[in-house]
């Protein structure tokens, strides 16, 4: 991998963070709301895995994307739940623990660890 595309997409990383957080302090959630799922990081990574591995490595990335959704939606339906009743901090802590051992059960039972 070529050490100035790191450059590049820490810059681009940077840049989409900065935009989420500009529009969601300024009450514009469901804008930043929309930033954050542009699938802006999942096309370079899906570019850079193509280019240095191919297609099945790709198809293989995609699809363990998948895979991965239901942690993820719990990971937020437990952010949404807990914020308002325990606070940022907690709310984050459990719903991240939520995500790893719900992600970790499924890559364990996929065999994909």
């Amino acid at each position: 991998m070529d050490n100035k595309m790191l450059i590049v997409y820490f810059l681009i990383g940077g840049i989409v963070v900065t935009a989420i957080t500009y529009f969601g302090s300024h009450g514009k959630s469901m804008l930043a709301a929309f930033i954050a799922m542009i699938p802006c990081v999942s096309v370079i990574t899906l570019c850079t895995i193509y280019f240095n591995s191919g297609t099945a490595v790709t198809v293989s990335y995609a699809k363990n994307m998948l895979i991965l959704l239901p942690p993820w939606i719990l990971y937020v339906v437990g952010v949404i739940y807990l914020l308002p009743r325990i606070g940022l901090p907690g709310s984050l802590i459990a719903s991240i623990a939520v995500y790893l051992l719900v992600s970790y059960a499924i890559m364990r039972f996929t065999s994909n660890i």
